[in-house]
């Protein structure tokens, strides 16, 4: 495994717009490769295993983690299971990347505790609960459940934010973007 490789982590509640964030940082110039993340809920329709997640059942999943591995996974929902496979840094360090997140705050916080200096820990936090449950309403993907689901869950969320290297508050995309950029680089030289 290559030591000088380095992780970008990017956590936030749903909707706080960590994964355009993260798509805006890997189009720069900076070395970066997206790991993709193994997880037990179903492909979305556009979603493609392997580029969007890895996609597992449960049993394959469990047997992965009894296995070792996994560098960390968690049930984020009752039986939905995500973590990071070893595989994947391994392949995106050996080609000379460093590797980014777009990740759960859980998740996030817990790759940082295994890499600690390696890895630049960065929570992307909505102006508002409101402003995030307005974003969320706006995709038109949940039901009634699981947007109260998701808005609990966000509420919790973002009391993890002061356990991050630092914090972009996403008001604006085009200004958290060149925010996010200016963090990568520096972590990264």
């Amino acid at each position: 495994m290559d030591q000088r490789g380095k992780l970008i982590i990017f956590s936030a509640p749903s909707g706080a717009g960590k994964t355009t964030i993260v798509r805006h940082l890997l189009e720069q110039d900076l070395g970066l490769e997206f790991s993709v993340s193994a997880t037990t809920r179903p492909p979305r329709e556009h979603e493609v295993h392997g580029k969007d997640y890895f996609f597992m059942s449960v049993d394959d999943f469990k047997g992965s983690v009894a296995a070792g591995e996994f560098v960390e996974w968690e049930e984020v929902y009752p039986g939905r299971f995500y973590g990071t496979l070893r595989s994947e840094l391994e392949r995106i360090w050996a080609g000379g990347h460093h590797a980014i997140f777009d990740i759960d705050v859980i998740g996030g916080l817990d790759l940082k505790e295994v890499y600690q200096t390696r890895a630049l820990a960065v929570f992307v936090s909505p102006p508002s609960v409101e402003a995030l449950e307005q974003r969320l309403r706006s995709r038109g993907t949940e039901d009634e459940d699981t947007l109260r689901t998701r808005i609990d869950k966000a509420r919790h969320e973002m009391s993890y934010a002061d356990r991050f290297d630092t914090v972009i508050t996403n008001d604006e995309l085009a200004s958290a973007c060149r925010e996010a950029v200016s963090l990568v680089r520096r972590f990264l030289h």
